[in-house]
């Protein structure tokens, strides 16, 4: 395993003369318009539009195949709350709390999710388009073979991330701590690793092409790097 820590880059950091400079996240300009309350569950299938739901608990409810537009969801509970293909359209999820959230094959374009503390959560296969990740705490999320275009994790706290097997473009880490990272058989397209104060990489250092590290970075995960390739270091 790979441990780096590293303060916040200033711009341009680790752009030598010449160096092609990574394409940047195009963020979500989330504008939603006056909300309707809404206090009921969540059903298959089911059409939220225009909606807020706040503190509602949601555990162990099924909304497979939904459609949320224009909507907020603030303060839910998502226990095991079953969302497998569920569509997030120009929306916000803030502070939302969940273990074993399933939201398999679900799709998020134009989403903001702020200050969510979630564990387990199964985005496998996922497709993620200007989505921004603020703040909260993630454990073990699974976004085995999900694909990321246009995604920015900032400020949040990524413990045991999956990545194996998915499709990042235009994905940036700013502020974040990233630990016990698996990459994989991922394919990354100007994923910008920079701003990740604290990045452990347990699998997949081999699939890193295509990411921009810094300096010191690439300092730090030598170790790994090395046994990757099968050279021995030896004073």
């Amino acid at each position: 395993m790979a441990t780096t820590r590293k303060k916040k880059p200033t711009a341009g950091a680790g752009a030598g003369a010449g160096a092609r400079a990574v394409a940047g996240a195009r963020r979500p300009e989330v504008r939603l318009p006056p909300l309707a309350v809404y206090e009921g569950g969540i059903e298959a299938d089911g059409d939220y539009d225009g909606l807020e739901l706040t503190g509602l608990d949601l555990a162990g409810q099924s909304g497979a195949g939904a459609r949320f537009l224009d909507c907020a969801l603030r303060e839910c509970g998502l226990d095991e709350v079953r969302l497998t293909g569920a569509r997030f359209l120009d929306s916000v999820l803030s502070g939302v709390r969940g273990v074993g959230t399933d939201l398999a094959g679900a799709q998020l374009r134009d989403v903001e999710l702020v200050d969510a503390r979630l564990g387990g959560a199964q985005l496998h296969g996922a497709v993620l388009e200007r989505v921004v990740v603020r703040g909260g705490k993630s454990d073990y999320l699974n976004l085995r073979a999900a694909k990321l275009k246009d995604v920015v994790f900032e400020g949040c706290v990524l413990s045991e991330p999956d990545f194996g097997g998915a499709v990042l473009e235009r994905v940036e880490f700013v502020d974040c701590v990233l630990t016990g990272a698996d990459f994989s058989g991922a394919r990354l397209k100007d994923v910008d690793l920079r701003g990740v104060q604290r990045l452990e990489i347990a699998r997949g250092v081999e699939s890193l092409a295509g990411a921009v590290i810094s300096t010191a970075q690439l300092l730090d995960l030598a170790p790994v790097l090395a046994a990757q390739l099968g050279v021995r270091v030896e004073e």
